[in-house]
């Protein structure tokens, strides 16, 4: 199993990345996050992922302060979802709006290039086109190195790609919430990274009498672990981003990469799906 992805230009990344989303909250920093996200790097994740509607905008400003200038690091930051109040999450596809947003990404990470700007959910009231042409102007611009999305289906993804190159996609996916599998199967044949969030499984399954758990007693590792080192398994296309404001989940979860799964567990857990 290899341990980093490369993009189509050469650009290489850890396939265990980090979700930055959880370090901060509406109108606060939580305690402790910038320390979180410095210790991510030191135990060698180097792609991380925030988001414009990450509480706006205070999770890019969180990750420039702890970790800006990002030597041998990859900053994935999305644009497309608004925030009209906290509990409110609505796409919003304007091609004027995704180049607002780009351009704030671009001041708050204190960068002139996003290495990568992910479309954060389609806009249903918007064409496919020009959502995607919006990003590909800012490639073109040289505002934006690579693009991706988030939420899609196989059918979109193939449109987008009429427009623009796709470096990667975005997705809900877990050992037992695979209904992007088809998806992923795609990216895996195109060699489109794909970026599974809420990547870790959770219920029943997970517990000591359960699959997950039993597999992970047996390998001396936990079932969060598990649940990352089957997705890493999954294909070599896969860079699961787990998300924590918890030191001790952070090292929980880096040491996913330690743990190999046998050809008889990894069909075991295949079969949660």
């Amino acid at each position: 199993m290899t341990s980093t992805y490369t993009f189509e230009d050469g650009v290489s990344v850890r396939r265990l990345g980090f979700g930055a989303m959880r370090l901060t909250e509406w109108d606060h920093v939580r305690d402790g996050a910038a320390a979180v996200a410095r210790r991510a790097a030191e135990l060698g994740v180097t792609f991380f992922d925030t988001a414009d509607a990450y509480d706006l905008g205070l999770n890019e400003e969180l990750l420039a302060d702890a970790l800006h200038p990002y030597d041998g690091l990859f900053i994935a930051t999305k644009c497309g979802h608004s925030r009209p109040s906290q509990g409110e999450w609505v796409p919003l596809g304007r091609p004027e709006y995704l180049r607002q947003q780009a351009e704030l990404s671009l001041r708050r990470l204190r960068v002139e290039r996003l290495d990568l700007l992910q479309l954060h959910r389609l806009d249903p009231q918007v064409p496919l086109a020009d959502q995607v042409g919006a990003l590909a102007r800012l490639r073109e611009e040289g505002k934006v190195a690579r693009i991706g999305l988030s939420e899609v289906s196989v059918a979109q993804l193939a449109e987008a790609r009429a427009v623009a190159p796709i470096a990667s996609v975005q997705n809900r996916y877990n050992l037992t919430d695979r209904a992007s599998d088809d998806v992923l199967d795609y990216c895996g044949r195109e060699g489109i990274a794909f970026v599974p969030w809420l990547p870790i499984a959770r219920g029943d399954h997970a517990k000591a009498g359960g699959v997950l758990g039993k597999v992970a007693a047996g390998l001396g590792a936990t079932p969060a672990q598990v649940s990352l080192a089957w997705l890493l398994r999954r294909s070599p296309v896969v860079i699961p981003i787990p998300g924590t404001s918890s030191l001790a989940h952070l090292e929980e979860n880096c040491g996913a990469t330690d743990v190999a799964i046998s050809d008889d567990d990894f069909a075991r857990l295949g079969e949660l799906g």
